[in-house]
């Protein structure tokens, strides 16, 4: 496995800033899980869970899952601290590995930017999917000010609503939900919430 960024990362990643955004989109998708106290949510490159462990209290179980062992240990240690009774992490690569995992909700926050195959990711997702799931994405809009080697500068609304459509969800909602002051890469820029129901 190629080195992880992540790892080194994970100690001081609950920065301010990060902590001040995770609350922004906490909010958001607080009102997307409203019904969900019987279903189970998959968060998807979850970090150290600054965005899902805000959520837990609204499904049933909430199981964490990244690619940085050192995220998930700064999570399971709040988990512990929170006393969060309905919480796991479980450690894995869905770009590397498929998984037989079933979850009503998947999350994603932030995470898809840094995916190279926005498709291929989004119909691992698909399939981990019960019927009727549904999958949340949080990111940024396209941003033309933002080049970097290893991460998208953003996504397109009609293109990724295309591809939502193409690997097979039903429907498709997607609204920007914030503006904020350089919080991609020291740029301002805007995040989108999109719905898709499988």
């Amino acid at each position: 496995m190629e080195h992880n960024v992540f790892e080194e990362m994970a100690k001081r990643y609950d920065t301010e800033e990060r902590m001040e955004l995770a609350k922004v989109i906490v909010k958001e998708v607080r009102t997307e899980l409203q019904n969900s106290h019987s279903k189970s949510l998959l968060d998807y490159g979850s970090g150290t869970g600054l965005v899902s462990l805000e959520m837990a209290d609204l499904v049933d179980s909430v199981l964490l899952v990244d690619s940085s062992k050192e995220m998930l240990e700064v999570a399971k240690a709040k988990i512990s601290h929170k006393a969060i009774t309905n919480a796991k992490v479980l450690y894995s690569d869905f770009t590397q590995e498929t998984h037989e995992l079933k979850a009503d909700i998947v999350f994603m926050s932030l995470v898809l930017l840094h995916i190279p195959d926005t498709k291929k990711i989004l119909q691992e997702l698909f399939n981990i999917l019960n019927q009727d799931g549904k999958l949340i994405i949080v990111d940024f809009d396209k941003n033309d000010h933002i080049h970097h080697p290893k991460v998208h500068n953003g996504f397109l609304h009609e293109e990724l609503k295309e591809m939502l459509h193409e690997v097979g969800f039903k429907s498709v909602d997607m609204k920007t939900f914030h503006h904020g002051q350089r919080i991609f890469m020291n740029q301002d820029a805007s995040m989108f919430l999109a719905s898709s129901v499988k």
